[in-house]
């Protein structure tokens, strides 16, 4: 296989042309939201001029809309490795999904039992189980980090499940300090306990393959609008999981978890940047490899090696901005920095300063042509746990994207910050 071409591939990325001041932009902001390829904008776009209809019409451009629609579906089941289309749902975002699947689970509790949740998440896989667990008496504790290197504390973890849970949220990965948790493992103890895993995938699905069979998750959710595409939510729900859950819907409606009409033009969206994907696989990566064996060949395999792929470029990426950031004098990185494992963690920077703070730091680049991101973005629980309120972190995303000369610009704009 060729070798990994950022080069070419921000070709396919029109807002990287955007010019702020006489020079492009930087675009450090993936984890709030990445840019989108052409054929993604194409795909809104040709949804709109060729299919836009509503549902289970018996005319051209309705059927057109099903069949997009019914793509998308599958799309998404082979980025995820889910074993039907029908176990992948759609809807607004990740949050809004979360809140309707937990208001189904906890439908089915009764006062007095327990729900885990994660002091690592963001509040979107920790706020919903509490709301829903308050209105049924339910009781949820929640697993602390280990401030040391901002991971899950799995032994709090394990002494949790020994009071049989229900359910147990966690994330994949850290959208505010790159944590990679132990997935498989955390879902394996999880269901010895008797307990349903539902997994936050948000600032997972960007940066590495996500197989859901193969860690055996009941249920997980990310968003199309991080890896790519549109502001889609998805979740996966393992088939027995979802027909077990009662469920909130008009008595019409034609899906149990789908409510409404839906965003038809984001779902072609999703499917485009789902093949995009694929053809970073078909281009960079390795399909054939050990690793990708167990998958159906064509667009599922090529997906996962396409991500496969993108892993391995941004890790690479991420350590050059790693040696910058501790070479700076009053720059303090949060999360895990030994070399030894990089495959704990996204390419996700948290910094903090000895001489600003993250808001001026964010504000400075940003009037420099710099997009980064200061505050919790939502990740209250370690934020707090590690005593950086008000102001959080500066947080640093690398995408495929990205390049070591954006890296470089980065870090001379950063020790200048740091020297005040």
């Amino acid at each position: 296989m060729p070798a990994f071409d950022a080069a070419a591939l921000r070709t396919r990325f029109p807002a990287l042309s955007i010019q702020q001041d006489g020079r492009p932009v930087a675009l450090f902001d993936g984890p709030g939201g990445t840019q989108v390829p052409d054929t993604v904008i194409e795909a809104v776009s040709r949804y709109y001029r060729e299919s836009n209809a509503n549902h289970e019409g018996t005319f051209l451009t309705s059927r057109r809309s099903d069949a997009v629609v019914a793509d998308a579906h599958a799309a998404l089941a082979d980025l995820l490795n889910a074993a039907d289309p029908e176990e992948v749902k759609l809807g607004a975002n990740m949050t809004t999904l979360t809140m309707h699947v937990a208001r189904s689970v906890t439908a089915a509790l009764a006062p007095g039992d327990e729900i885990v949740v994660s002091g690592l998440d963001h509040e979107a896989n920790v706020g919903p189980w509490r709301s829903a667990a308050a209105d049924r008496g339910i009781t949820v504790h929640t697993v602390p980090i280990r401030p040391d290197d901002v991971t899950l504390d799995i032994e709090a973890f394990d002494k949790l499940l020994h009071g049989r849970p229900k359910l147990v949220a966690f994330g994949w990965a850290s959208n505010a300090f790159g944590t990679i948790n132990p997935v498989a493992e955390l879902v394996r103890r999880a269901h010895e306990a008797g307990a349903l895993t539902y997994v936050d995938a948000v600032h997972a699905a960007p940066h590495l393959p996500i197989d859901v069979q193969a860690v055996g998750t009941d249920f997980l959710a990310c968003s199309a609008y991080k890896f790519f595409g549109p502001h889609v939510g998805v979740l996966y729900g393992r088939r027995e999981a979802l027909a077990a859950l009662p469920t909130y819907k008009l008595r019409v409606a034609h899906d149990r978890f789908e409510t409404g009409t839906g965003n038809f033009e984001g779902y072609a969206g999703a499917r485009a940047a789902v093949e995009y994907i694929a053809e970073v696989g078909r281009a960079y990566g390795a399909p054939h490899a050990e690793g990708f064996a167990h998958l159906a060949a064509g667009r599922r395999r090529d997906a996962h090696a396409g991500m496969a792929a993108i892993r391995a470029y941004e890790l690479g990426l991420f350590e050059r901005l790693l040696g910058g950031l501790e070479a700076i004098p009053g720059v303090r990185v949060w999360g895990i920095t030994d070399r030894a494992r990089m495959a704990e963690r996204t390419p996700t920077a948290a910094i903090t300063f000895a001489r600003t703070t993250p808001e001026a730091a964010a504000t400075t680049l940003g009037d420099r042509g710099i997009a980064t991101w200061w505050g919790d973005f939502y990740a209250a629980g370690p934020v707090e746990a590690l005593g950086l309120e008000p102001q959080g972190v500066l947080r640093i995303g690398l995408t495929h994207y990205n390049t070591a000369d954006e890296v470089d610009r980065l870090l001379a704009e950063l020790r200048e910050i740091a020297a005040g």
